[in-house]
């Protein structure tokens, strides 16, 4: 009896000295806290918000700032240091320069870049076991091109559609390019992204075609592909004109 009365006496004690109500407050104090640190977190609310009225302001700053003098100081720091370099060098440099070239339009067509890569086609493909026809002049025989989206099958819950641009050319398959690309089909615009990267340090620069720079200077300005054609196929007469004693 007296183990029981004296428990008794503790309880009540404590109670009288406000136990419970400084228990509630201390886990009300670390729900709070704990509830603070969720909104902050990487993937809280608050944090969100934050970063979206961030982004808000920077990145149409970024956009319309002007590089120009950047890049006119950086190109004569490096027309300084290559200009008496290899051709490899300059490939490099003028490479750099395609690439930090800025881009006018917000879009462009798929016809209109379809265009653009058979006029590379043109210049770059090989005229090897071409025939020299002579309707216009001595000049080698087109080759055949096309152009063809294929798109990927997507699961019904995806907020995203996925697909490949497919250039190629039958005679030369150096020239054929596949360009990924996707489309948010909770967004408003109805334009495609292209994400295209094929350099991943600066060496690499010296290695590329102006197809090349012009896809990802496409990429890194956030230019959208419109879909105005799916499919379509064409043919190119080479650039180069046959030596003298093909004909």
């Amino acid at each position: 009896m007296n183990l029981e009365k004296n428990i008794k006496d503790v309880i009540a004690k404590q109670m009288e000295e406000g136990l419970v109500e400084k228990l509630v407050a201390e886990q009300l104090e670390r729900g709070i806290s704990k509830a603070l640190e969720n909104l902050f977190s990487s993937y809280g609310d608050v944090t969100e918000i934050i970063k979206s009225k961030l982004k808000s302001v920077i990145v149409p700053y970024l956009e319309n700032y002007d590089y120009s003098d950047y890049i006119t100081k950086l190109d004569h720091v490096l027309v300084g240091v290559l200009q008496n370099t290899t051709i490899e060098n300059r490939n490099l440099l003028n490479n750099f320069k395609g690439l930090m070239s800025g881009e006018t339009e917000k879009t462009i067509k798929l016809s209109d870049l379809f265009a653009k890569w058979m006029n590379y086609v043109a210049n770059n493909v090989e005229t090897d076991d071409l025939e020299v026809e002579f309707d216009d002049g001595p000049e080698y025989e087109a080759v055949e091109v096309s152009v063809n989206v294929e798109r990927n099958e997507e699961r019904s819950w995806s907020s995203f559609e996925h697909a490949t641009i497919l250039f190629e050319c039958d005679h030369d398959e150096e020239m054929n390019f596949e360009i990924p690309i996707s489309f948010y089909k909770n967004g408003t615009d109805k334009e495609w992204d292209l994400k295209y990267n094929s350099v991943h340090d600066l060496k690499s620069l010296r290695h590329l075609n102006e197809f090349e720079i012009l896809l990802m200077r496409l990429s890194q300005n956030g230019v959208g592909i419109i879909l105005d054609i799916e499919w379509e196929n064409d043919a190119v007469t080479p650039e180069k004109e046959p030596e003298p004693s093909f004909y």
